[in-house]
């Protein structure tokens, strides 16, 4: 009974080793927690064309926006573990396993759910406002802000994601406050923007470059430690005098925790080729966005430093209230 028992525990063994080696053998799905517009999904489309080239499978992007990522973050979280569900995430997904204790909640997910496969991206956050608005410089913004307490406004990609941390990040140290709009993503909130619904927003240099440049918003500050490379007349908050206001908007991709690491390694190949690919790039060369590529075990460190960086700036935030 004992040798038939090993023997059929064997057989089931080489059949998932076979399963695996022949992964992918169905189309991928790629996770965007922000609709489109944002900087998950500028990054995450031709990303996943270039990855297909490598896996042999469509990859097909599915937009689930909500809650500043979390929706998408959790859904991806949850998702079988079979190599077939993958999460393009931004810097966010540190952020609500922290604010969502402080607020009551229980945290939807949490970073040990997911295994690190790729850092693609990552730039400093800049502060945009329209072009044909009053404000020039920092100093006018902020001098405004002071005069109208929370009655400016700014808009996000939602309740604790990205751009709202950011935001308060500055009116922190600039010692304002202003009046939050949260959007579902990115890209509506930077329409908001240009439709002159709300004065400013956080903005990666990603989703804002192509407006700044057709003359339709005016940057005013960068999050960076240094000056951004494609606005080197922008300076940094930093070199203005405000101090802890540094936060950096990056792309990278995940996948469920318990996902085999042979079909890890797979992604992680894949991922390797598609940062290199000549389409890859030229998209990113298109929307002016460095590519920061970090593998798994380096992305995984960064990881670390930048949710702990965030762990301190959200608990000093503390509890927001939605408007």
């Amino acid at each position: 009974m004992f040798r038939i028992y090993a023997l059929v525990s064997l057989a089931l063994f080489a059949s998932g080793l076979q399963a695996q080696d022949a992964w992918p053998t169905k189309p991928i799905s790629m996770v965007v927690a922000f609709p489109p517009g944002g900087v998950a999904d500028i990054v995450g489309r031709p990303l996943a064309v270039a990855m297909e080239k490598t896996l042999k499978q469509p990859i097909l992007v599915l937009n689930r926006p909500g809650a500043g990522g979390a929706v998408g973050t959790t859904a991806a979280a949850k998702a079988a573990p079979d190599g077939y569900t993958i999460l393009m995430s931004l810097s966010s997904i540190s952020i609500f396993p922290v604010s969502d204790p402080i607020n009551g909640r229980p945290a939807p997910y949490q970073l040990s759910d997911f295994a690190p496969i790729a850092l693609v991206t990552a730039d400093p956050t800049v502060l945009v406002v329209a072009a044909d608005g009053p404000y020039k410089t920092i100093q006018d913004f902020i001098a405004s802000a002071k005069a109208y307490p929370e009655r400016m406004n700014y808009s996000s990609s939602g309740v604790y994601g990205t751009l709202h941390v950011a935001m308060e990040m500055f009116a922190s140290a600039a010692g304002i406050k202003m009046f939050h709009i949260p959007y579902q993503g990115g890209g509506p909130a930077v329409a908001a923007l240009l439709g002159g619904q709300v004065h400013a927003l956080a903005s990666g240099p990603a989703a804002a470059i192509g407006q700044i440049k057709g003359g339709k918003m005016r940057a005013l500050a960068g999050w960076g430690d240094k000056r951004l490379p494609l606005m080197p007349e922008l300076p940094t908050f930093k070199e203005l005098g405000f101090q802890d206001v540094e936060f950096y908007i990056w792309s990278g991709v995940f996948a469920p925790a318990a996902t085999p690491a042979p079909l890890i390694a797979r992604l992680r190949d894949a991922l390797r080729a598609a940062v290199i690919d000549p389409a890859f790039k030229g998209a990113m060369e298109k929307v002016q966005t460095p590519i920061s590529y970090l593998d798994a075990p380096a992305f995984a460190t960064f990881l670390a430093q930048d949710a702990a960086r965030l762990k301190v700036a959200v608990e000093k935030i503390g509890k927001v209230a939605v408007k």
